[in-house]
């Protein structure tokens, strides 16, 4: 059975996720493919950046991966920076390869289905400003 995750914040966090931070060091600059080893099995997200409604977060995928359907609050645009990977939105399957990207609108049903061992991604979140709601 599927299990789902549903994220309301951005300060909620995925299992295995680096501690949010409110904003990245603006001093510091680093490289998305410095320390890119997978894990041994599933996705390690790291928090980039987490200011004014947006995270940016790297992941890092194993080939060996569960397959947990995400429903979140907040559009995500993500890449796939290296690798080739399969995912299920909202039903339908989708394969990426290296350079491709998609954008999730809010509460739209997704999972990876299949990933290749080191897949990179760049997944920037855009949550709804608390005023938004009216």
């Amino acid at each position: 059975m599927d299990r789902v995750k549903t994220f309301q914040t951005p300060y909620a966090s995925r299992a295995g996720a680096g501690q949010p931070c409110q904003a990245a060091d603006r001093d510091v600059m680093s490289n998305l493919f410095a320390d890119a080893t997978p894990p041994e099995q599933g996705e390690r997200f790291e928090t980039l950046l987490n200011q004014r409604g947006v995270v940016i977060e790297r992941i890092v995928s194993s080939s060996r991966i569960a397959r947990e359907r995400y429903v979140q609050a907040q559009d995500e645009w993500v890449v796939l920076l290296q690798g080739e990977a399969t995912l299920d939105v909202d039903g339908r399957a989708i394969a990426l390869t290296s350079g491709g990207y998609l954008f999730l609108p809010a509460e739209t049903p997704h999972m990876v289905l299949s990933v290749t061992e080191g897949a990179l991604w760049l997944a920037i979140h855009l949550y709804p400003s608390p005023s938004a709601d009216s």
